[in-house]
């Protein structure tokens, strides 16, 4: 059942469609600053590698905390006054980072960047909920193409304000930015009423109740949460390999690597196409061993440039194609949840990030390289073996957006 339209006063213009994608690149940009700088904030706060990578670790369990505690108020509160607050609080956590005086406190300073970047995650229901039937599309995929290009774009100025003004520079601008976002976002946002009068305690209850009920959206929470590990595992682990002989890169360089990510971008489509002509599940195993063998060549020839970045290409390939079906096979479940699914679905994707960006630090601090693309081999290998299991025709694939 198509949802009520919403009035014109709410139906975002070119303008607002514009404000809302850089917005949500722009917050979830903060959780990926740190990325290509963990070489030199080991090195300044004199620590280990391993520690170093618990800043990534902590930043995506911050996200994930912040998809189940904040994502559902969207729902609760009037979405203007909730981002504008949100987008604030991102701006103290992040100046909280930039005055760090040690690792233990900048862990915890990005904890809280973590939990407060989920206000992309409110952005774009918000987008989809203001535009009509005929043009949700049209908005949505301009919204999510500025929440992918933050992700790009992050590790490559990070690197480089860093090597020209030092690491808090780079926080201390984004801190920046993101006051003057609040203020945006406070004047150019419709104001709306909430649209649930359900408590949040029973709202956050549903989201476990669509996990028990749901085996597709728990196959693909398995699915997402095994590509993006593999996806944290690498990019934690990369600045250190290249940060060190025979490369000895640049933070500005090593966040050049970012860039390589514009293939996943461009696979969206092929994924699409994929999922409409019914050949999801030969997608999914696909982009599944993609992963795995992006891993395996990087294994092989650490010491070559060219099959990093063969490896780089195919790994984002693998992950943003795998998460395109994820999101195309979960949307056909309950039109009527979609919020609360996206809730079950990317906590379980952020923490299984967690884990592999913790996993993989550690791994690379008693077995270097060698034992970071173990790792991401492991994975890739057990989502292709989880796929083996999948039915010809998963139970809910199909027919199911009249639910």
């Amino acid at each position: 059942m198509s949802s009520p339209s919403p009035s014109a006063s709410l139906r975002p213009n070119d303008l607002l469609t514009f404000v809302m994608a850089a917005a949500c690149g722009i917050a979830v940009a903060n959780i990926y600053y740190a990325q290509p700088l963990l070489d030199t904030l080991a090195a300044y706060f004199g620590v280990g590698r391993g520690t170093a990578g618990l800043i990534i670790t902590m930043t995506q369990l911050g996200y994930a905390a912040g998809l189940i505690l904040l994502v559902p108020l969207g729902d609760l509160l009037e979405r203007r006054r909730l981002i504008t607050v949100i987008t604030l609080v991102t701006a103290v956590s992040l100046a909280g980072v930039a005055l760090s005086p040690s690792i233990a406190l900048f862990i915890m300073a990005a904890l809280a960047t973590g939990v407060t970047a989920v206000v992309a995650q409110i952005l774009v229901p918000f987008a989809a909920h203001m535009a009509s039937d005929a043009e949700r599309g049209r908005v949505v995929g301009r919204v999510m193409t500025g929440l992918l290009l933050g992700i790009l774009l992050a590790r490559v100025v990070s690197g480089g304000i860093a090597d020209i003004w030092g690491w808090r520079a780079v926080y201390w601008l984004a801190a920046g930015v993101m006051l003057l976002q609040a203020v945006m976002l406070a004047r150019l946002l419709p104001a709306e009423p909430p649209q649930s009068k359900m408590s949040y305690g029973r709202l956050l209850l549903s989201v476990l109740a669509l996990m028990r009920d749901e085996p597709l959206l728990r196959r693909r929470i398995l699915y997402g949460a095994l590509g993006f590990a593999s996806f944290s595992a690498f990019w934690t682990t990369l600045p250190f390999l290249l940060a060190q002989p025979p490369y000895g890169y640049r933070d500005s360089v090593i966040g050049l690597f970012g860039l390589l990510g514009i293939a996943g971008a461009l696979c969206a489509n092929l994924a699409g196409s994929l999922h409409d002509k019914g050949h999801s599940r030969l997608g999914t195993g696909l982009f599944q061993a993609l992963m795995g063998l992006s891993f395996l060549l990087m294994a092989i020839l650490p010491h070559s440039l060219a099959a990093i970045i063969v490896g780089v290409i195919v790994l984002d390939l693998g992950v943003q194609g795998n998460q395109i079906l994820n999101q195309s096979a979960i949307y056909q479940i309950r039109p009527d949840a979609r919020s609360r699914i996206t809730t079950a679905y990317m906590t379980c994707y952020f923490l299984g990030g967690a884990a592999g960006s913790a996993g993989a630090a550690y791994l690379f601090q008693i077995g270097g390289w060698l034992g970071a693309c173990l790792l991401g081999m492991a994975l890739g290998a057990a989502g292709v073996l989880f796929w083996l299991t999948e039915p010809t025709q998963p139970a809910g694939e199909t027919n199911t957006a009249g639910r």
